[in-house]
């Protein structure tokens, strides 16, 4: 028999195991927020996302809150950032967005 999934699973537009160990997903209503609202750019960029979690060039620490990571991978002449929450266990997106530069923070981990 097939695994029955949850309710709240249903809507996962993509989860993925992060550099850092747990797994990071986004839900489908709040990706349609960031691509349609508040950063275009990164609509249909599902797979640099993903690709960014996973394979980063850099991981920073935020300076606001120890439990965010920015995770930046470099496109072309700008970086793909990827701003997660994490804990032991799991995370979820805050917000993607391409960028020139690699914000302050300390570095967590870096290729």
């Amino acid at each position: 028999m097939g695994k029955i999934q949850k309710k709240s699973e249903l809507n996962i537009a993509f989860k993925v195991k992060s550099k850092l160990g747990p797994a990071v997903s986004i839900t489908k209503d709040y990706w349609g927020i960031i691509i349609s609202v508040k950063h275009p750019s990164v609509q249909g960029r599902e797979k640099e996302v993903k690709e960014a979690l996973v394979n980063p060039d850099e991981i920073r620490v935020s300076k606001k809150d120890p439990k965010v990571y920015l995770f930046y991978k470099k496109h072309q002449d700008k970086f793909l950032c990827v701003i997660a929450r994490t804990n032991a266990q799991n995370g979820y997106i805050i917000t993607v967005y391409y960028t020139k530069k690699v914000k302050e923070g300390k570095l967590k981990w870096k290729r």
